[in-house]
């Protein structure tokens, strides 16, 4: 739907055929998920509940819906086929918000509800529900008149929908976020008010609160950092990935920069002030000062049982980098790497030295984003050394730095269900 079309009521959207770009049925609209927000927000409609032609309900995201139109719904041609999940923070509009009772915020009576509108946000891709059609009087069934007044109201003249931001604990959220990954549980983070905001990231633990604030946007960063207590806002700081830290003291002001790196460990605020000395988009500026280092006399069991460390990145644990003393970044000279796999072949004896790659060259602290994008294509790589003049390893860059940087400044506040995806058209 067009931004601006009219609003759709969700009545009609049940049970109605699901569309390719080339015509064929893919299946039929089950139900929506949206995720209710705090206070009197409206909605935002994540995407629709298909039932496939094998019953299988898979989840469709908004982004992907083209056009609601003549009873039908379009889409891009792109479905993920994963088995439709519901999250914690998702309500189903069909299954738990139609025929439910709620309270007109003016005259404190009770009402059921009928039906929802949705509508397009104008200039966005995001979509809300903004309207809901009660009716007063006896408690009856979705879609199905009843005797009493029917009337439709704005969201907002409606209480009983929504988290209330009073009377909800900390304690209550977190145990339903448990089982989120990071990624996810920063979705529910951004949408969130800025105080239930700040109350849920300070009941967080530094670890889970570092994991969290790597993947939300850079303003919700600075805000709940800047919420946080000096010295529990250094410990974070040290808790997250040196890049990821460094980029987040970055935007700060210089006196909350120098504050922050006085309270940190020496040495994590000097990691900070050495990737803080790099242009942004270069190699030294993507880098984590904190990959696998390993002496030449370390043997493939001592590598392997590094790489084993549950605290690393997939990226990370890919390689090892073998170097002279000392071990830390700077290291002593570079030698070469051993990729994973090579490990997994050789005997646990075997000494790293005798199976490094030599060939691959490492990047320069200096080499640019595109210049870093065409060797991680060009080599296949999912991480990369970083070796300054003088030959000592100051760090690596990963593949999912690489790709923060090159996409949208915005592409973390949009909804991605990547997982198991496939054409709908059979490429």
């Amino acid at each position: 739907m067009a931004a601006g079309a009219p609003r759709i009521f969700v009545s009609h959207l049940s049970g109605i055929a699901v569309f390719d770009p080339a015509g064929d049925q893919v299946g039929r609209v089950r139900d929506l998920v949206v995720m209710l927000r705090v206070g009197q927000r409206p909605p935002r409609l994540l995407g629709l509940v298909v039932e496939l032609a094998t019953r299988r309900r898979i989840f469709l995201p908004m982004t992907r819906v083209t056009a609601i139109q003549s009873g039908q719904v379009i889409t891009t041609g792109v479905l993920n086929v994963r088995r439709f999940e519901q999250r914690p923070t998702e309500r189903l509009v069909f299954g738990e918000l139609l025929d439910r009772r709620v309270t007109l915020t003016e005259t404190g009576e009770e009402v059921s509800v009928l039906d929802l509108s949705v509508h397009q946000l104008p200039a966005r891709r995001e979509w809300e529900i903004d309207r809901v059609f009660v009716r007063k009087g006896r408690k009856g069934s979705a879609f199905r008149r009843a005797k009493g007044e029917a009337l439709t109201v704005e969201w907002t003249a409606v209480t009983g929908f929504s988290l209330e931001e009073q009377g909800q604990g900390a304690e209550s959220l977190l145990a339903t976020f448990e089982q989120l990954r990071p990624a996810d549980l920063a979705n529910v983070l951004h949408h969130l008010s800025p105080k239930r905001r700040a109350e849920v990231a300070a009941a967080l633990d530094d670890d889970r609160l570092a994991d969290v604030l790597e993947e939300l946007p850079e303003d919700d960063q600075i805000e709940i950092l800047g919420k946080l207590k000096e010295e529990r806002a250094a410990d974070v700081l040290e808790a997250m990935d040196p890049d990821d830290a460094a980029d987040l003291l970055g935007e700060l002001p210089t006196d909350d920069q120098e504050r922050l790196l006085r309270l940190m460990q020496p040495g994590d605020a000097a990691d900070m002030r050495r990737l803080m000395s790099y242009e942004d988009r270069t190699a030294g500026g993507l880098m984590t000062t904190e990959p696998i280092v390993l002496r030449p006399d370390a043997t493939v069991a001592d590598a392997l049982a590094r790489v084993r460390n549950a605290d690393l990145s997939p990226a990370l644990a890919a390689q090892v980098y073998v170097c002279r003393p000392p071990d830390e970044t700077p290291t002593g000279k570079y030698l070469g790497t051993v990729h994973f796999q090579r490990l997994l072949r050789e005997p646990p004896p075997s000494l790293v030295s005798s199976i490094l790659d030599r060939d691959l060259q490492p990047l320069d602290p200096e080499a640019e984003l595109p210049a870093i994008a065409g060797f991680f294509a060009t080599y296949d790589m999912v991480a990369a050394p970083v070796v300054d003049e003088a030959g000592s390893l100051l760090g690596a860059v990963t593949v999912d730095d690489v790709l923060d940087h090159m996409l949208p400044e915005d592409w973390r506040e949009t909804e991605f269900h990547l997982d198991e995806e496939v054409a709908t058209d059979g490429s």
